[in-house]
């Protein structure tokens, strides 16, 4: 039993191709679409050393369906928005009571604004 209410749904997209000058670039071909998904977004407030000052900085935290196929390095594109986020980080927790949610640490990596 899953236990979100998705805020969206997103395309999974994987794998690589080449353009036209023969580079190597990311496939926008879904490999899964309509996969429902809940996305929080939240600024967090982080110390920089090296600059010698605070700076905040936007987490995205997504949860999925427990048997969802995203794999780190896949990107998650908004099917309402277009936005698309790079998933850097999958979690699947133990649960007592049956299968959890997949949690997901994303970044956005494209250039719309919000």
């Amino acid at each position: 039993m899953s236990g979100f209410l998705p805020t969206t749904t997103v395309a999974v997209l994987r794998g690589e191709t080449t353009d036209e000058y023969g580079d190597v670039v990311d496939s926008d071909a879904p490999v899964k679409g309509h996969v429902p998904i809940s996305l929080s977004e939240r600024d967090k407030r982080v110390w920089v050393p090296a600059e010698n000052r605070t700076t905040v900085v936007r987490q995205i935290t997504g949860r999925a369906r427990p048997n969802a196929d995203i794999r780190e390095g896949d990107r998650l594109r908004d099917e309402g928005d277009q936005s698309i986020y790079l998933v850097e980080g999958v979690s699947r927790p133990q649960s007592p009571i049956g299968a959890a949610d997949v949690r997901l640490t994303l970044r956005r990596v494209d250039d719309q604004p919000r």
